[in-house]
């Protein structure tokens, strides 16, 4: 599903403003450094996927998660689909169109540190939209801290401190929550927010453990 055009210029305005895109790797690549990397399969995708930002992957073949930490959770999301071990790159690739993926901000930073706090709510509002309007899905798989707190932007004081202490509760990652988005004509849509650790070969206390818990996620989840 093609991104809506204005919206798509709306990112494009707003990333041409910013410093810290690796525009390096995007020039590598020959890639447009300010054309956001945005996954939206179909707009009907029962589930979507969350992440923090874009690797050097993700702007090679434009598109979310089909680097190394993607590549894992893929696998393990194939093998619920077919039953069968993943075979190949290209069938990682075939599942893209089947759910939706996204990031805080879908542009690559340098030296793939995490976007700051002041640049993710420079994207918020799109982003919030994206969730909103270009997907009829509410329910997230989100991978990592900064994928799930990205939720308590804009939130009032009582549900960012709710959202924080879900994240430091040792139940984060067998349990789940809800949050509201609002529009910016004030409706309110809640989503389903199931979280998971990052899944980066990076993240050595979570990340033998990650396929077992994305498989234990499946296993609440209807798809």
């Amino acid at each position: 599903m093609p991104l809506d055009p204005q919206m798509q210029q709306a990112f494009r305005d707003i990333a041409s403003t910013i410093e810290g895109i690796d525009a390096d790797v995007y020039a590598r690549y020959h890639k447009d450094p300010l054309d956001p990397i945005i996954g939206l399969g179909r707009k009907d995708a029962p589930i979507g996927f969350f992440g923090r930002d874009p690797g050097r992957d993700e702007v090679k073949y434009g598109e979310p998660f089909i680097g190394a930490g993607g590549q894992i959770a893929r696998k393990v999301i194939y093998e619920h689909l077919h039953g069968k071990p993943m075979p190949d790159f290209d069938a990682s690739r075939s599942l893209s169109q089947e759910f939706f993926w996204a990031n805080t901000v879908p542009y690559k930073p340098i030296g793939n540190k995490a976007w700051s706090e002041k640049i993710k709510k420079r994207f918020h509002p799109l982003m919030r939209q994206l969730l909103i309007e270009q997907w009829h899905g509410r329910t997230i798989i989100t991978f990592g801290r900064e994928a799930f707190l990205w939720f308590a932007i804009d939130q009032t004081k009582e549900e960012k401190q709710r959202l924080e202490a879900f994240w430091k509760s040792e139940e984060r990652f067998t349990s789940h929550t809800e949050v509201t988005l609002m529009t910016e004509e004030g409706e309110g849509h809640v989503f389903k927010l199931y979280p998971l650790p990052h899944p980066s070969p990076l993240n050595q206390a979570w990340f033998d453990k990650f396929p077992g818990l994305l498989k234990e996620r499946f296993k609440n989840l209807t798809f």
